[in-house]
């Protein structure tokens, strides 16, 4: 059952919240508004260390000596966190591996931090989601 409410917002504020909406592609505002909500207690739920899911982005140069041995050690580590992996060659001296993970929030986090940290790894990024369940 949707509810209505009407708020009241400065109108600087009011008019960059209307360019976020049109670059985002959002078709009305209480849509926007819907995310930025949903987003914020998908945020508490990761800092609450409750059952989440999430994308481990890396990219790394395939020809620093043992990475590639290293990053493998780290999932085997943590292997019951993770659900998927796959491995894109960008270019001859880049690769992008994408590692889907799920468990409690601090442990993923911590997963991702040890990635990320490994000598040789050029970009690293976690993007934290959850089921959203409490949201209903």
């Amino acid at each position: 059952m949707l509810k209505r409410f009407s708020i009241s917002l400065e109108e600087n504020l009011l008019e960059i919240f209307d360019e976020h909406i049109q670059a985002h592609s959002y078709n009305n505002r209480s849509e926007a508004i819907r995310d930025l909500i949903r987003k914020a207690f998908v945020k508490k739920e990761w800092q609450a260390d409750k059952q989440v899911m999430g994308v481990i982005s890396l990219v790394y140069d395939h020809h620093r000596p043992n990475l590639q041995e290293k990053i493998t050690v780290v999932q085997h580590d943590y292997h019951h966190h993770i659900v998927s992996t796959t491995h894109v060659h960008m270019d001859h001296d880049n690769c992008l591996e994408v590692i889907v993970v799920k468990g409690r929030a601090k442990d993923v986090q911590d997963l991702a931090n040890k990635l990320i940290a490994l000598k040789g790894v050029r970009d690293g990024h976690l993007a934290m989601s959850s089921t959203g369940k409490s949201l209903h």
